[in-house]
């Protein structure tokens, strides 16, 4: 068994280096056993809305709650991050059911998400837009009363912002952070009042003195936005 690769999922010990035959939507494919349902399905052109999930991080996150499918055999929905594939799984991605968990999901992160599209950075590219249009939500359209905290925007850094009011939590920039950046980003506070912040929260421009800006390139929402370069500076 040199050099194989395996996951535990289910209490079995699951060989990575296998394929396994799968179901979705009708659809039989042929897909590396143990991979997750989620990647399983966006890897073979079926889209299934995602904000927090990252192909290399071994332990998903599993906060957006949007990547609800269900499974036969299973009574629940189950989200795709977390659930690996096995031999024979058959997995459905859309139903009344999924469709409730989703909307639910996303008028919960639109709670707390600043809307200013129209002057983003993000317009047109941001994730929030994409699963909108893809599941027919308004992004104005929420069950629940918007929560706005008003917080400090951090533009001490001279490549780029932090704005927490448009940051949904998906903890994509500290994992990325942490692993190939300065580890200065962690999540601070509990509750409806936990945001993105640097140790201390001190400036970004203490905390990040290099030029790392992968925090930016993994933002799905502008919440990490570059700066503009003027014409005179460039």
């Amino acid at each position: 068994m040199a050099g194989c690769r395996f996951v535990v999922t289910s209490g079995f010990l699951i060989s990575l280096d296998m394929t396994c035959t799968i179901i979705i939507e009708g659809t039989e494919l042929k897909v590396r056993n143990g991979s997750s349902v989620l990647y399983a399905a966006l890897d073979n052109g079926f889209y299934i809305p995602n904000l927090c999930s990252i192909r290399d991080n071994p332990k998903p996150f599993a906060s957006c709650r949007l990547c609800f499918v269900e499974i036969k055999g299973q009574p629940d929905p189950v989200t795709a991050c977390t659930s690996r594939v096995i031999d024979g799984m058959e997995i459905k991605l859309q139903s009344p059911r999924i469709a409730r968990l989703r909307k639910n999901s996303f008028d919960l992160l639109m709670n707390n998400h600043r809307l200013n599209c129209q002057r983003c950075d993000k317009k047109k590219k941001c994730d929030l837009q994409k699963i909108a249009k893809f599941e027919h939500f308004k992004l104005s359209d929420t069950l629940f009363r918007k929560i706005d905290f008003n917080l400090p925007i951090d533009s001490s850094h001279p490549l780029f912002s932090l704005d927490a009011n448009k940051c949904i939590l998906c903890g994509k920039c500290i994992w990325i952070c942490q692993n190939e950046g300065t580890g200065q980003l962690d999540f601070s506070y509990r509750g409806i009042k936990t945001r993105i912040s640097t140790f201390g929260g001190i400036p970004l421009a203490e905390a990040c003195r290099d030029s790392c800006t992968a925090c930016v390139a993994i933002c799905p929402v502008g919440a990490f936005q570059f700066k503009k370069v003027s014409a005179t500076n460039a």
